[in-house]
């Protein structure tokens, strides 16, 4: 199946799972950015080479608010749930984690490697 074809509301619980599975915490702002982001580079992976001029614009155009804010509260998402999350899943998805003693990943890095794995994963179905 493609990703296309996949209704907005699957995606988004199925991105879900997969981001409280990853221990990003709901209540932070950069959840809700975090998962238009993935939703977006999921269904054109093209966004993703330009977050700064394609993928930040557009959430922060939907949330009314800034590319700046946008980009500062993903970050700081990604920061708990890798100093926080569950390191085993970021082993399966990154092939390392905080526990490893790596840096944790770009924005970029990991907005496209949960798309890549949502856009496999749904391929597969």
């Amino acid at each position: 199946m493609d990703i296309k074809y996949v209704k907005d509301c699957e995606l988004e619980k199925y991105i879900t799972d997969i981001m409280l599975d990853i221990g990003v915490p709901a209540h932070l702002k950069g959840y809700h950015y975090l998962r238009d982001a993935i939703m977006l580079s999921g269904r054109d992976m093209e966004v993703v080479s330009s977050v700064t001029k394609l993928l930040y614009p557009t959430i922060a155009k939907h949330f009314k608010t800034t590319n700046q804010k946008v980009e500062r509260a993903i970050r700081n998402a990604i920061e708990v749930s890798w100093e926080r999350g569950n390191c085993e899943t970021f082993e399966k998805m990154f092939g390392y984690s905080a526990a490893t003693g790596r840096m944790r990943p770009t924005n970029s890095e990991y907005i496209a490697r949960i798309a890549d794995k949502v856009r496999l994963d749904i391929k597969s179905m």
